[in-house]
């Protein structure tokens, strides 16, 4: 394993450690973000930072976190790791605190960086489990970050996995399809391309911005509008979008075949995020 960042060293991780009193640790009070390193550098940098720094508000410690500082970190980091194609992942937490839930005045937050090996390029199709055992809660803030607590991501995957599915769809409090496990979910139909509103509960994710602004060059009309189970039956081509597996397609979702009727749509819209990444 590479060496990790930690607090502005960079060190072996078996000599990375948390403080008992970090937040993070104890409250999951804190946020990561996971992104792609090509030839070197982060696809969509720019993207994820705004991202944590928006999350960073939310908790209420942005003042805390120098952003620019950050930036010149991961590219620091990068280098001295020789790192080409990796994937990064960054997490802050908000730092050691007193005992209890109310924050520290002035905190001083906890910065993490590992970098690990991209994931194999995936070719067959996902199958996809819709998750019973929890719901994603739109009304929640937390929804809209990536927050620390990702557990209801972990028991929706754990379920999916245990029935013999690759991944699984979870719902919101209305029963409307809000994301997968880690990654947020397209359909074309008729002409459209939809996919779950951020009201929905869906993740702002930073490859689900660019298909959609991607769409119209597809020959395709984005719609961000809730989604029912039965969608995913009328629809004529169901994909799968996160910063790691930029576009993957579903093949079945509890059993049922899926259709990959919009092949031609599907393929333009992976050309364009490769050349995206290439330019970018």
């Amino acid at each position: 394993m590479m060496r990790v960042w930690q607090d502005g060293r960079i060190i072996a991780p078996e000599d990375a450690h948390v403080a008992i009193t970090d937040r993070g640790l104890l409250l999951g009070d804190g946020l990561f973000e996971t992104m792609a390193v090509c030839r070197g550098k982060v696809c969509d940098l720019e993207a994820h930072l705004a991202r944590l720094n928006a999350g960073l508000d939310i908790l209420g410690f942005a003042r805390s976190v120098d952003i620019p500082k950050l930036r010149a970190d991961i590219a620091q980091y990068l280098a001295a790791e020789g790192a080409v194609s990796a994937v990064l992942r960054v997490t802050l937490t908000r730092g050691a605190g007193p005992r209890g839930l109310a924050p520290p005045e002035a905190p001083h937050p906890t910065i993490l960086m590992t970098l690990s090996q991209m994931p194999p390029k995936r070719e067959a199709p996902v199958s996809l489990r819709i998750a019973t055992v929890t719901r994603r809660n739109e009304h929640s803030p937390l929804s809209r970050i990536k927050s620390l607590p990702y557990l209801d991501n972990v028991l929706a995957l754990s379920e999916a996995r245990a029935q013999g599915a690759d991944d699984a769809l979870m719902l919101n409090t209305r029963g409307a399809i809000a994301c997968a496990s880690a990654a947020n979910l397209f359909i074309i139909r008729d002409g459209r391309l939809e996919t779950p509103p951020i009201g929905d509960g869906a993740l702002p994710g930073t490859i689900r911005a660019l298909v959609l602004s991607m769409a119209k060059q597809a020959g395709l009309a984005p719609v961000e509008t809730s989604l029912a189970i039965s969608s995913l039956g009328a629809a004529d081509h169901v994909f799968l979008t996160n910063s790691l597996s930029p576009l993957t397609e579903a093949g079945q979702c509890n059993g049922m075949p899926l259709q990959r009727r919009a092949g031609a749509a599907r393929d333009k819209l992976c050309s364009m995020l490769m050349t995206h990444f290439e330019e970018g």
